[in-house]
């Protein structure tokens, strides 16, 4: 193993409660749509490309307004996680500060361009980070992205940790193993390795 390589959003952190809220204000204020966004509705869905996600929340509209909403949600979003940090979950600085000394790690995750940048900032973790990916900076789906990075970086043998199936099957896809972070969103039949904790890659990797 020579780099590690992580999920946002229900690996490092759980930023659902803020964003259901910022959605939801957004579709009144903006649309006037009467939808109540909950953290648990996010939790089914992230993981998934932005415009999958547009279509299950707005399948009544065109592909082009679906998108449309969705961005200004996004958007929302991050003017409320620049105000509001959402919480990591635990251990994570005194993880990333004992893996860093060791390995590069780096970011791929299915979400909006700017979403990265905005979860590092809140937490002030740029420095523990070589680099990030995400469909909103390629145009392109999580396995592939994971591709590029190992170019990119010229990684020979990462290892990915995620919460979701869709993390998973990108992991299968680039050749890679998967290390399920199961206090996340998702479950995962057969991982490769399995985490209760964040705390438990130190021992894993050690």
């Amino acid at each position: 193993m020579d780099s590690i390589i992580f999920d946002v959003d229900g690996t490092l952190w759980d930023s659902t409660e803020i964003v259901a809220d910022a959605w939801t204000r957004y579709l009144k204020e903006e649309h006037h749509i009467n939808m109540t966004i909950t953290a648990e509705k996010l939790k089914s869905l992230f993981g998934q490309l932005l415009p999958q996600i547009a279509a299950q929340l707005f399948p009544e509209l065109s592909e082009q307004e679906q998108l449309s909403i969705i961005d200004g949600c996004c958007e929302a979003e991050h003017r409320a996680l620049e105000k509001e940090k959402a919480p990591v979950y635990p251990g994570l600085e005194e993880t990333l500060s004992i893996l860093s000394k060791k390995y590069p790690l780096f970011i791929v995750s299915n979400c909006q361009a700017g979403y990265i940048e905005v979860f590092l900032k809140a937490t002030g973790f740029a420095h523990y980070f070589a680099g990030h990916l995400c469909p909103g900076d390629t145009g392109m789906e999580k396995g592939d992205n994971i591709k590029k990075i190992m170019n990119d970086y010229k990684l020979t043998s990462p290892v990915y940790i995620g919460d979701t199936t869709g993390d998973y099957n990108a992991c299968r896809y680039a050749g890679i193993p998967f290390i399920f972070a199961s206090y996340g969103f998702g479950h995962v039949e057969n991982p490769d390795y399995t985490i209760a904790e964040l705390k438990d890659l130190i021992s894993l990797f050690n």
